[in-house]
């Protein structure tokens, strides 16, 4: 059993945002479980890591409302308690709070029926569960209280507060690619690098790539390179942060020329390098960087008549 694993109980008003929260907890890489029966904890807890997980387990949140078999405000505090005393598990508690007439207006619009009122009211229910849950609401250290916030607001807050230590970071892919084999269909941001001059059209440096030092010193010395990728690098710079706010998992970088071999290739290890120096982690990949060139594929040499 690890006694470093961080334990989160998510609890609260039902339709104050609890599937919210937890599916944004999964999207930040926390492992996440709604609705167990309590007896069943301590067997969760320590049953063995899957095969291949990190030494070290994922952040565990644990989902539990009035509609979780056995539950009982007061033996759920009784069980935390000794969950941090007996066996130093980090755990804290969220509560959802959200004021009975947003509740209200909340499942009327969505037509569902409240857990606790099948048969009447919704405000009924509302609060039979907010005096059954008030022992919760007492012990917990983390209060949100969602009346007026919208879930993409309240998935912000989250990943804000529990982002934490690379948790959340979106896969970041930086690729290559040639236009004339066509655009990557999983790109989110393509730059088109063929406004820079193509080593293709020297026949010294035709048979390298955008990996090689000659070809890449080439590539570099075209006078709108260095402002042009600058400020490529600067808008990814800008953005990539932005993307994590959103909750965004996957991000790729797109850059291409015509055959996908010289200037993407350099470009997209070119920026990859200056993302890595920020902090991010790309990986990189080139698509065509083995096909064979072709000059029925490169157009017209910059000056030539075709």
């Amino acid at each position: 059993m690890n006694t470093a694993q961080e334990i989160l109980l998510v609890t609260g008003m039902s339709g104050a945002g609890k599937s919210t929260v937890l599916r944004t907890l999964e999207d930040l890489g926390w492992e996440t479980v709604d609705n167990l029966p309590l007896r069943l904890l301590d067997r969760l807890l320590g049953s063995p890591l899957p095969e291949g997980a990190e030494i070290r387990p994922r952040p565990l949140a644990l989902g539990i409302d009035a509609r979780t078999r056995d539950f009982d405000p007061d033996q759920i505090v009784r069980r935390i308690k000794a969950l941090r005393d007996d066996h130093g598990y980090d755990i804290g508690t969220l509560f959802l709070d959200c004021a009975g007439g947003e509740l209200e207006r909340r499942y009327s619009e969505t037509r569902r029926r409240h857990p606790l009122a099948n048969d009447r009211p919704a405000s009924d229910g509302i609060a039979r569960e907010r005096e059954l849950l008030a022992p919760l609401g007492r012990w917990a250290n983390r209060l949100i209280d969602t009346t007026d916030l919208t879930a993409n607001t309240l998935a912000q807050q989250v990943r804000a507060t529990f982002g934490g230590d690379g948790l959340g970071e979106p896969t970041l892919a930086v690729t290559s690619f040639g236009f004339s084999r066509g655009i990557p269909r999983n790109a989110d941001l393509v730059f088109d690098m063929r406004f820079l001059r193509n080593p293709h059209w020297d026949e010294a440096l035709r048979p390298g790539t955008g990996l090689d030092r000659d070809v890449a010193a080439y590539i570099a010395a075209d006078p709108a390179f260095a402002e042009a990728v600058g400020r490529i690098e600067d808008l990814l710079l800008l953005l990539l942060p932005r993307y994590r706010a959103e909750g965004k998992s996957y991000v790729t970088v797109s850059f291409g020329c015509t055959g996908g071999r010289h200037r993407s290739v350099h470009v997209a290890d070119h920026v990859a390098r200056r993302l890595r120096a920020a902090g991010f982690s790309p990986t990189i990949s080139h698509r065509d960087l083995g096909a064979a060139a072709q000059d029925t594929l490169e157009g017209v040499p910059a000056g030539g008549l075709g």
